[in-house]
């Protein structure tokens, strides 16, 4: 595994066009991208997810308090906590039905080394979050999954604005929530998209957090990839890593 250089990835992240008051230090991003205690396949995601960018248009900022959804691989928890700091505070939430006993094992000894990070775990279908916590939230390529029917993994035909009411109800007035999804064709059966591509139609994504009471503050290009006509599963080895995804940045009303 060929890791950058700390100098390369400051000078990388200095050089991005945000303000300072709306990113995290970009010594500590750096110094969190370049670890050797991160898992060498979360580093092997950065090159198609662009963590640094991602979190400097989202806003990340030392001192919050996060909410890591579907985050107990430990991807991003592993970028963010050392750029929140010490007097930030990260929640990841996975749903039992992702969390097997490799998991638990991974993301047992990564608590033990930050104290700041908490675990909570719950059936997908009764999301189990801290209210009026958050003042920044993550939710990386898993919006679409609540569309998702699967016996094997035991996910029940769910309703996307329980889930989506449970996390505003996490959120602090004026929070932030970064939604990344893999980009479907606009069509008329979501969960048949999903279920086929385990892709979304961004305008759905549009749609159901405007309903939920968010405001669509923000959004960008970063990761939209024209090479990618949306005929492709997600996994499929042509385009994993590559999809197009949105970055949709949505606020709780204050």
């Amino acid at each position: 595994m060929r890791y950058r250089s700390l100098a390369a990835v400051s000078l990388f992240l200095a050089a991005l066009p945000v303000a300072a008051t709306a990113a995290p230090q970009s010594s500590s991003l750096a110094a969190a991208l370049t670890s050797p205690d991160r898992r060498p396949d979360n580093v092997k995601l950065d090159e198609g997810r662009k963590p640094a960018q991602v979190l400097q248009f989202l806003g990340l900022r030392p001192g919050m308090k996060v909410l890591d959804l579907f985050g107990a691989n430990g991807y991003w928890a592993e970028i963010m906590v050392p750029a929140i700091g010490p007097k930030g505070h990260d929640t990841v939430w996975q749903p039992t039905q992702f969390f097997g006993d490799k998991g638990k094992a991974y993301f047992a000894g990564f608590m033990a080394k930050h104290p700041n990070v908490t675990l909570v775990t719950s059936p997908f279908e009764a999301p189990n979050l801290p209210k009026d916590y958050a003042d920044f939230v993550i939710l990386n390529n898993n919006y679409h999954d609540n569309y998702w029917v699967s016996d094997r993994f035991k996910i029940p035909k769910m309703d996307p604005n329980a889930f989506l009411k449970a996390v505003y109800a996490a959120m602090k007035p004026g929070a932030v929530i970064g939604v990344i999804d893999h980009v479907a064709a606009p069509n008329n059966d979501t969960r048949a998209t999903v279920d086929k591509y385990h892709r979304i139609d961004p305008n759905v994504i549009k749609a159901d957090f405007k309903r939920a009471g968010f405001v669509l503050v923000g959004s960008s290009d970063l990761l939209r990839n024209p090479a990618d006509d949306h005929s492709l599963e997600v996994s499929d080895p042509k385009i994993a890593g590559h999809t197009d995804r949105v970055i949709f940045k949505f606020k709780k009303p204050s």
